[in-house]
């Protein structure tokens, strides 16, 4: 089974692609904007240090996408494919989203989310989403694609806290009857 996890996934208004080296700047311009992080656990990712931490980490993972808007190729987020396990018919994590405000509440997420799904599925069985426990935003988005969440949690630490993580997922039966399909 070989998943590959750096795509390009073409959508009605998003192209998906590898994030690249390039992609630092633009990327940060979005990610310095501190809304898009209030209810994360790790919610100081708009400075700078910690943003370029986060995104050497997706270069690294090998698994890290930009998201571009088709229209005028601007900058409009990011997200991953990571952790992959073959067991069980393979698991694939999608994570580490984030989007611009101004694509909030405007159907990007789920238009990516598609994408991304689909193209996982089409190699493994399930899909695995972690989210935060207070990112309800989120943990919202996530249920309106159709992922359930499982009794399944993680436990880390953010300066000094404890960070609880949930675990969602959709398995390929459930994407094929629900709200993506």
């Amino acid at each position: 089974m070989a998943l590959d996890r750096q795509p390009v996934l073409e959508t009605e208004r998003l192209i998906l692609r590898p994030l690249a080296e390039e992609d630092r700047e633009a990327l940060y311009e979005v990610a310095s904007d501190p809304s898009v992080w209030e209810q994360h656990p790790i919610h100081d990712r708009w400075r700078r240090e910690v943003f370029d931490a986060f995104f050497d980490e997706g270069i690294a993972c090998g698994g890290a996408l930009a998201v571009v808007r088709k229209s005028d190729e601007r900058m409009l987020g990011s997200t991953r494919f990571d952790r992959f396990y073959d067991e069980d018919g393979g698991v694939v994590e999608i994570g580490w989203t984030f989007l611009a405000p101004m694509c909030w509440g405007k159907g990007y997420n789920p238009e990516m989310k598609r994408a991304m799904v689909a193209h996982a599925l089409a190699e493994v069985a399930t899909v695995e989403f972690r989210v935060g426990d207070t990112n309800y935003r989120s943990r919202n988005a996530l249920e309106a694609i159709g992922a359930v969440r499982t009794d399944r949690y993680e436990l880390g630490r953010y300066q000094g806290k404890r960070v609880v993580h949930l675990v969602y997922e959709i398995t390929r039966e459930a994407f094929e009857s629900g709200p993506l399909a």
